[in-house]
């Protein structure tokens, strides 16, 4: 290496940017084709309810099946109005307000007002956390 002038390092990165493909273009068949024969890894999910015709809740199935069952009414149960006058005098005995009931129950103040007004669907484990937070028996004979 004579005649050669001195030997120098140069130690700054380089940097090679490529755009990241988008979610639809990883999801894409020829792509993950080609990741396969390069011998990338994949990674693939099973979702829950995926490919089904399920909703995630199963908690309104009971009354849809109900409605396709029945032949002559044609409509959900609705809150009776003695439980949601009970609701409503339990609550206002404790001195809660909706908002502070929804919360110690762990729901929305919006299911609190459909319950007193009578709009609600009844659900029994929304009643039975009612009747633990207020402490008193909403099902049943009294």
């Amino acid at each position: 290496m004579s005649g050669v002038g001195p030997i120098t390092q140069d130690w700054e990165p380089v940097v090679i940017r490529k755009k990241a493909p988008n979610a639809a273009a990883k999801k894409d068949e020829k792509v993950v084709n080609a990741a396969r024969r390069s011998g990338a890894e994949i990674e693939t999910l099973k979702k829950s309810n995926a490919g089904t015709n399920k909703a995630a809740s199963s908690s309104t199935s009971l009354n849809t099946r109900k409605l396709d069952e029945e032949t002559e009414n044609l409509t959900h149960d609705r809150v009776p109005s003695e439980l949601k006058k009970a609701i409503m005098q339990a609550r206002t005995d404790k001195k809660l307000t909706q908002a502070q009931l929804a919360q110690l129950i762990n729901e929305k103040p919006q299911i609190i007002q459909e319950y007193e007004s009578g709009k609600a669907i009844p659900n029994q484990q929304i009643i039975g956390k009612l009747e633990r937070a207020l402490g008193v028996k909403l099902r049943g004979k009294k």
